[in-house]
């Protein structure tokens, strides 16, 4: 193996990662266990965890199931207390309530601000003895915060024909505020040698997109510099690149993987 090739491998280290056997989180999961790391899969449906466990298994990878709510602190601080090491950290989660303009409530905006804002603080707070064991132990420990291009631009009205299909108001603001909160613990943890950065992904839809509403799905490519949407296996990458050596002198920074929509 090439040294090259070497810097993005993470065999012997220990990644979590929220939101995991979603549509996002399961290709970042796979790219982080087939890089070597022992892999933590969190979410809220444990069902579904362990049937996505199973599969990792059987693919021959190192992996365990945590089922809990990001947003319940107190299992969060109970959880990473009991971890001796973690190396990599993925906030990828997000509970969200879609609602209209005129109906969208305050509890909405909070539900999806504290799944994905707090929880994310709270995660690192909770995790930072293990990220500091990780640093002891090989240099380095990332954190990755999954955001959005929707935390830097609004989204086009004229592309979604249907109330259903735009971003939810509450969503934008949170990951806004998710990019924010990277820049802030980059600098609080420089010191620490705790690199923090965000993955800003675009237009990712669920494969059904395409085949329920073509028109739809070609408003979204047509958005885009390179002239299609995203594949899910696309975001593995750029996220593997953030966890690993490779970007050892990267923190504070945001990574857009949008096909070139917010560059226009």
């Amino acid at each position: 193996m090439t040294a090259a090739a070497k810097l993005f491998r993470l065999d012997g280290r220990v990644a979590f990662i929220s939101g995991a056997a979603g549509h996002l989180g399961r290709p970042m999961a796979h790219a982080l266990c087939e890089a070597g790391a022992h892999v933590i899969l969190n979410g809220r449906d444990d069902a579904k965890l362990k049937s996505f466990e199973a599969a990792l298994r059987g693919e021959g990878h190192s992996v365990e199931r945590a089922a809990f709510d990001v947003s319940d602190f107190p299992k969060v601080r109970q959880f990473m207390a009991s971890r001796p090491r973690l190396d990599i950290l993925v906030n990828n989660a997000i509970a969200m309530t879609p609602a209209p303009f005129a109906s969208l409530t305050p509890e909405a905006f909070d539900q999806t601000y504290r799944s994905s804002v707090t929880a994310a603080f709270e995660l690192v707070r909770a995790a930072l003895p293990a990220l500091c064991a990780a640093v002891a132990a090989s240099g380095d420990a990332s954190v990755v915060n999954i955001a959005s291009m929707y935390g830097n631009v609004a989204p086009d009205s004229r592309i979604y024909s249907k109330p259903e299909q735009s971003s939810p108001l509450h969503y934008g603001p949170a990951k806004a505020a998710l990019l924010q909160l990277t820049r802030h613990l980059a600098a609080e943890l420089g010191p620490e040698k705790i690199r923090v950065n965000a993955l800003v992904p675009g237009p990712f839809p669920q494969d059904s997109v395409a085949g329920n509403d073509p028109a739809f799905a070609g408003r979204l490519a047509a958005k885009t510099m390179l002239g299609r949407t995203g594949a899910a296996c696309e975001i593995a990458g750029p996220l593997l690149f953030l966890a690993c050596a490779a970007s050892s002198y990267v923190t504070g920074s945001e990574l857009p993987v949008d096909g070139g929509w917010a560059a226009w």
